[in-house]
């Protein structure tokens, strides 16, 4: 599962991440998001949205995405 800021919402790790890049050396880099990645082993896969809606994503400020193998 990926859990990231939804659009519009501040992000300051992010921002902090984007304004540290060009003193490293990277150029030409916006718009940085930091998340989170969540990875488990599910019997039911059907069951992970329901998960994220009430225990890994705060739905009100965070979008989340589902990838299964």
């Amino acid at each position: 599962m990926l859990i990231r800021p939804k659009e519009g919402i501040l992000d300051p790790q992010g921002k902090a991440v984007e304004r540290a890049l060009p003193a490293l050396g990277f150029e030409g880099i916006e718009h940085v998001h930091v998340g989170r990645m969540v990875e488990l082993e599910a019997e039911s896969p059907e069951q992970l949205g329901e998960l994220c809606e009430k225990l890994l994503a705060n739905t009100l400020i965070e979008d989340y995405e589902i990838q299964t193998l």
